[in-house]
Formats: structure tokens, sequence, C-alpha cells
């Protein structure tokens, strides 16, 4: 989860994720979001093999300087292993490659799922292996799913493995 204020041109984005041994909702899903601010994107989100639809909000509210983290607020379909729901959450993070001279960047927070009806700690780290090559270990509260992606341009591809074991793929381009 970035921390900083996204200013370039392209404020669409497009994405596709396919995992195809897990539910439906989560089998096929496609996003389409809008940077309405640098710091605040909406959009929605469709899996069309559940028939599920729902909003997609990401608002930076705090900015990450060099001893703050960010924070961020926002919403999207509850968990991967869930049929059903919305998450809500709140998340810091900071990138430390300064203080570690390693490129990483962890995350806390907290979120609240619908499904569950119930608040869970998430977090997780993104690792930059160079300028095109980075992976993205997520807890969701209740399992982990690394993922490894490759950006070209406005292109980005990943390798996700969704719950620790089910593989997938997933694509977004931006414009």
């Amino acid at each position: 989860m970035s921390g900083a204020e996204q200013h370039d041109d392209k404020k669409w984005t497009y994405g596709v994720r396919v995992i195809p041994d897990i539910l439906d909702r989560a089998r096929w899903r496609n996003t389409l979001t809008y940077r309405l601010h640098p710091r605040l994107t909406v959009g929605i989100e469709f899996n069309p093999l559940a028939e599920d639809v729902g909003p997609l909000v990401n608002w930076l509210m705090v900015t990450e300087t060099e001893k703050r983290p960010a924070l961020i607020i926002g919403t999207s379909s509850d968990r991967i292993g869930t049929p059903s729901g919305r998450s809500f959450y709140l998340t810091a993070s900071k990138g430390l490659k300064r203080e570690t001279k390693i490129p990483i960047a962890p995350y806390v927070g907290i979120a609240y799922g619908t499904y569950e009806d119930r608040f869970r700690a998430i977090g997780g780290m993104n690792i930059s292996f160079s300028d095109r090559w980075s992976s993205l270990v997520i807890f969701d509260g209740v399992k982990v799913s690394p993922t490894l992606s490759y950006a070209y341009d406005r292109h980005v591809f990943s390798f996700v493995l969704a719950q620790g074991k089910k593989p997938g793929v997933s694509y977004s381009i931006s414009f």
C-alpha cells in the first residue's frame, strides 16, 4: 500500500484476477477504478460468477514522510475466503529502506468484515526487488496470500498464491 500521492496522468485502472480453485466470488474478479484526486480512488468491483458488485474506495488520509507512516482507509469485497460481504479497513504503512537498507514497506491495520461481522488485524509487506519486480505478502486476518508482480509501463502482471496454496494470476492496466 503506497503512502505517496499519485500524480501521473493515468487516472483509470482496470484489473482482472483469476484464481481457478477458489469460491465463485473470488474466482474471477474485475475492478475499474478512477483516481479523483492524488489521494482518493473510487471504483467498482464485479465478481460475475457470484453476481456480486460492490464499491471500491481507497483514501490516503495521511501521506508518508521520512518519520511518519501513511494512513489509508477504504473498502472492498471481504477477504478472499468469504463467499460474500464487504470489508472496511484502516492501515498504516511505511517504507523502511532508509532505516534497513532493504527495499521493504510493511503495513498493519484493522479490517471489519461484514461476512463474519467482526474486526480482524491485517498486515503485510511489499518487497521491491527492482524497478519492475516486487512481491506483496498479504495477511487478511486469517490467511497469508503472497504475490509476485512484474510492472512494465502501464501494465502489471502478477502471480497470486491465494490463501498460501491456490495459484492464480492478475493483470491490470492504467490509462
